[in-house]
């Protein structure tokens, strides 16, 4: 992206260091860079991890890499090596709004990179930090990933068939919900520091895997509160409205929502049975909830007699929600996503990857720039500590 593209974006201006790696912490440097910041990524001799993510791979490193890094810098920094750890002390204290990482557990003290140490040498710092289990409590020490936490918190126990073990969600929810968390709280820590009078006031931001699961539990824990039952698995659907699940039409599948007794009356009008919203087994969607297996079943044989196109647009007539469950390629070539201009290039050699899914004044953001190589920002920064020393 060019310069005077990204001075019109929210967080022109902005410097983050991010010593991020996986998913979680390079997501949020994704987004943060996006909207406008210069993301300065410190990488380990051997890079992040995802450069080694398969099967699917670009210019010799995983996919994934790529769809988590465009658009920053790439600095190689050995923490370990006092030298090499001073510079990115420098880095930070000379240039950094902000400090993003998710180091293991307990590590970031031992490299003088926690918040206390950081904010002392620069008060006005921003230092978020990516856990697995959250800041304090008696797990607050151990690693994690996005698999254990939709499994610790209960995710896994309402994802998938009743009476098949567990799965997760096929995208990584809690990794990239964790990111998206991490920016809230970094843009709104910044735009504190920018309301106070006082501008030598930054802030410590945690955000973690775990209480990201927790807050995708919420309803599911507000149900559990009002009842005491600890819910369970629907498949497509979910344990609270019916019908609002997948029906297999003539060539794939379809879901449904009619989350309310108005929808469901004009669906069934429009599946060709309106005597099932005045049948007492289908008329609320309590009697609904009693009666799922029949009315899943009802609708299910109606299905199954056309394709999902006919299906999207005979539902679509009558204002019923409806949507074809699509293939990745289905997706990418649909006239909507290419209409909202979320996936783009950096250059014409460079694969398709999604964009920030925001626009300021109905403009997108444009394509960042290409991921980089392992530090390939390196001159780039001696240069720039060495003006800081000599100015």
């Amino acid at each position: 992206m060019q310069d005077d593209q990204r001075s019109d974006l929210p967080l022109a201006g902005i410097t983050v260091v991010e010593l991020g790696d996986s998913a979680s912490a390079p997501f949020a440097g994704h987004v943060l860079a996006g909207l406008g910041a210069e993301v300065w990524k410190v990488e380990r001799p051997s890079g992040d991890s995802s450069r080694g993510w398969g099967p699917s791979q670009w210019r010799g490193s995983g996919a994934a890499f790529h769809a988590l890094n465009r658009g920053k810098r790439s600095i190689c920094l050995d923490i370990k090596d006092p030298v090499q750890l001073a510079t990115l002390h420098d880095l930070i204290a000379g240039h950094a709004d902000v400090f993003l990482h998710n180091l293991r557990p307990g590590s970031a003290g031992q490299y003088q990179l926690d918040p206390d140490s950081l904010r002392a040498r620069k008060p006005e710092l921003v230092v978020c930090e990516v856990g697995a289990y959250g800041h304090v409590g008696p797990l607050n020490q151990l690693p994690g990933y996005d698999p254990l936490m939709q499994a610790f918190a209960g995710i896994m126990t309402l994802t998938g068939e009743d009476g098949q073990a567990p799965v997760r969600a096929g995208v990584s929810i809690v990794d990239f919900g964790t990111g998206m968390w991490a920016v809230i709280g970094i843009v709104s820590a910044l735009l504190r520091r920018e309301r106070s009078p006082v501008k030598e006031v930054g802030a410590t931001v945690n955000s973690s895997l775990l209480e990201t699961a927790i807050a995708w539990m919420t309803v599911g824990i507000a149900n559990y509160a009002a009842d005491g039952e600890p819910g369970g698995r629907h498949g497509s659907g979910v344990a609270f409205i019916v019908p609002h699940r997948a029906y297999e039409a003539a060539d794939g599948h379809a879901i449904l929502s009619a989350a309310n007794d108005r929808l469901f009356a004009r669906l069934a009008e429009a599946l060709g049975h309106p005597e099932w919203a005045t049948d007492p087994r289908f008329a609320t969607n309590n009697a609904r909830l009693a009666h799922r297996k029949e009315i899943d079943g009802l609708i299910g044989a109606r299905m199954k007699q056309h394709t999902r196109a006919y299906w999207q647009k005979h539902l679509d007539g009558y204002g019923l929600p409806c949507a074809s469950v699509q293939t990745t390629a289905e997706l990418v070539a649909h006239a909507q996503t290419q209409a909202l201009g979320i996936l783009g290039k950096a250059s014409d050699d460079e694969i398709a990857l999604v964009g920030v899914p925001l626009s300021f004044d109905r403009q997108r953001p444009p394509p960042l720039d290409s991921a980089p190589c392992i530090g390939q920002d390196d001159e780039r920064l001696r240069a720039l500590l060495k003006k800081t020393s000599v100015q």
